[in-house]
């Protein structure tokens, strides 16, 4: 791959939008919210660390558009942050 095309897919590789859509148990987040990366690399400062830990491994997944395993919208994951009785967040790349 040449340096162009390098650069045009790493235009390509953001932004992506995740935000809660259940929560179960204590939380310092709120059912609602929403944070960006601007890219894979670029966490958005305002989410604990152990849910980032885990969004981690599936950012560049959306980034590059894989589909995920969710039947009714495979552009979209759903991940439960690693809480026991935590939160449910939806990721997915923003056009």
């Amino acid at each position: 791959m040449i340096e162009e095309e390098y650069r045009n897919k790493w235009k390509e590789s953001g932004p992506i939008s995740i935000k809660m859509i259940e929560k179960h148990g204590k939380c310092k987040h709120s059912l609602g919210d929403s944070f960006q990366y601007k890219t894979p690399y670029d966490r958005p400062n305002e989410v604990c660390f152990a849910l980032l830990y885990l969004l981690d491994l599936y950012t560049w997944r959306v980034a590059q558009g894989f589909p995920s395993w969710e039947k009714d919208d495979n552009n979209i994951y759903r991940i439960h942050c690693p809480s026991k009785f935590g939160t449910v967040w939806e990721m997915k790349k923003l056009k």
